[in-house]
C-alpha cells in the first residue's frame, strides 16, 4: 500500500494533523505486529515532513519508528532502513527509466519489434532531453511528463499505426495545462514570466 504525498498533512489544522500522524503510527505498529501478513507499506513524503516540526517530529512515537541516519555518504544508504533517500533524476537515469518503460511496453505490444525499432535508444534519449529542456533543463522534475509523452504520444502510436514514425510525425509539445504549478514555473523563459501567485 502506498500513501503518497503525506507531507500535505503539514497544511491541515493541528488537531486533524495530530490524529492523522497517530493513525500512521498505529498503522505502522499493526503492520509490524503481523496483523496484515504480506502487506508492504510505503509512505512518501518530503524531507521537511520527516524532519520538520509540523510533520513526523510532532509525534515522538512516530518519529522514533521512522528515525533514519542520513549523515553518512549517500552511496552507503541502507536500502533496508525504514526510510530510503531517493536521489533526484539525472539525464542518464531518466533515459534509463525511458528504456525500461519502452521494453516493458514492447513486451505487451501488438507490434513489439516496431516499437523497439522506432523508439530505439537514441530516440528515447532525444525525447528525454527535449522534455527536460522544455522544463528549463530541470531533469529531476521531468519524469512524470516524460513518461506521459513517451507512452501516450509515442509508444501507443507506434503500436497502433504501422506508418507512424515518431521522428517524422511527432513534435514534442508541452501545453501549460499539462504541467503542475511547479513545472509551469520551470518552463518559463524569464524571471518575469514566473507566476508568484500574488
Amino acid at each position: 500500500m502506498v500513501l503518497d504525498e503525506v507531507e500535505t498533512l503539514q497544511r491541515v489544522r493541528s488537531d486533524a494533523r495530530d490524529k492523522a500522524l497517530n493513525a500512521l503510527r498505529q498503522l505502522i505498529d499493526e503492520v509490524h505486529s503481523g496483523r496484515f501478513p504480506g502487506l508492504y507499506l510505503v509512505i512518501t513524503g518530503t524531507p521537511a515532513f520527516y524532519d520538520g516540526q509540523q510533520g513526523v517530529q510532532r509525534l515522538a512515537p512516530l518519529a522514533q519508528r521512522l528515525a533514519t541516519d542520513f549523515t553518512t555518504d549517500p552511496r552507503f544508504d541502507n536500502p533496508r532502513a525504514v526510510q530510503v533517500r531517493l536521489p533526484g533524476f539525472t539525464q542518464e537515469s531518466l533515459i534509463g527509466l525511458g528504456l525500461t518503460i519502452r521494453d516493458l511496453y514492447a513486451s505487451g505490444a501488438e507490434a513489439p519489434d516496431r516499437v523497439k525499432a522506432l523508439a530505439d535508444d537514441a530516440y528515447v534519449a532525444d525525447l528525454a532531453g527535449a522534455v527536460g529542456g522544455a522544463l528549463g533543463g530541470k531533469v529531476g522534475v521531468a519524469p512524470r511528463l516524460f513518461l506521459k509523452k513517451l507512452v501516450g504520444d509515442v509508444l501507443d502510436r507506434i503500436d497502433q499505426f504501422e506508418d507512424f514514425d515518431p521522428r517524422r510525425h511527432y513534435r514534442l509539445t508541452v501545453r501549460s495545462g499539462e504541467l503542475t504549478d511547479f513545472e509551469r514555473n520551470l518552463a518559463r523563459s524569464t524571471a518575469d514570466d514566473i507566476d508568484l501567485g500574488l
